[in-house]
């Protein structure tokens, strides 16, 4: 069994108000119940890593979930290492609505929001 350094900083991962009234929106929706957010990143994008959006009803040994007022959210352990200390929020603008994330990890980002580099 590995052992945890109790000395090292906690990784994690924040959700606004904002992030947290609309995923636990869409997660009493009839075709989500049960589900749970992933939230992901993986290699492509046009800065070099994209982040993902998908409901799983599966939650892993190794994955970070945040659940506050109704809301879950599951990272897996690789992609919490890009996203740790990121802030994810939910954003309704002129142009649409979508969940948009801070990322303190990532050096640039394209104009969408949707991929970076680090």
């Amino acid at each position: 069994m590995a052992e945890v350094d109790s000395l090292a900083p906690a990784r994690k991962v924040e959700l606004t108000e904002s992030a947290v009234k609309r995923i636990a929106s869409i997660l009493t929706q009839e075709e989500h119940k049960g589900m749970m957010l992933r939230v992901s990143v993986s290699g492509g994008g046009c800065s070099g890593f994209q982040y993902g959006f998908t409901f799983d009803d599966t939650k892993n040994d190794v994955d970070l979930v945040i659940e506050r007022d109704g809301a879950v959210v599951l990272i897996d352990d690789v992609s919490l290492d890009l996203l740790n200390g990121a802030q994810i929020d939910y954003v309704e603008d002129m142009i649409g609505a979508s969940f948009a994330i801070k990322n303190p990890q990532a050096k640039t980002s394209c104009g969408c929001g949707n991929s970076f580099s680090v």
